[in-house]
């Protein structure tokens, strides 16, 4: 995500997280594939995520490579909590949500491999 696509992320951001919103579901967004995420993704993230953050709710983001990680961080957005593997990040969720949401698959990873894009009071760093 850069200058060049950050308006398409930001509108597709936007929508996906509104539809959740309105169908009742629980907003993920897969970073595997993402390389780079510059300053107007994080504002996008930001704002797509504020009412989520505000209703005590986060985007689940999975698998962020170590730079995307680095700027999630570093941008300590209060409706994103990052999570190493897509079965910790659907076990999480259903933990929240019992009734809502699939059971997750088989993992061999804990739940303990969610890592938060900003650490709460509490939580291991």
């Amino acid at each position: 995500m850069d200058d060049s696509n950050a308006r398409q992320f930001a509108e597709a951001l936007a929508e996906h997280v509104g539809h959740a919103g309105q169908a009742a579901e629980h907003p993920l967004l897969d970073l595997t594939e993402v390389y780079f995420a510059c300053a107007a993704a994080m504002r996008s993230l930001d704002r797509a995520t504020g009412p989520l953050a505000r209703a005590g709710r986060a985007l689940a983001v999975v698998q962020p490579r170590p730079h995307v990680r680095e700027a999630l961080t570093n941008a300590g957005l209060p409706g994103v909590r990052v999570h190493a593997t897509l079965a910790s990040a659907l076990h999480t969720l259903h933990a929240l949500h019992p009734a809502q949401t699939p059971h997750p698959p088989h993992s061999p990873h804990p739940p303990a491999d969610r890592e938060p894009a900003r650490a709460e009071p509490g939580d291991p760093a």
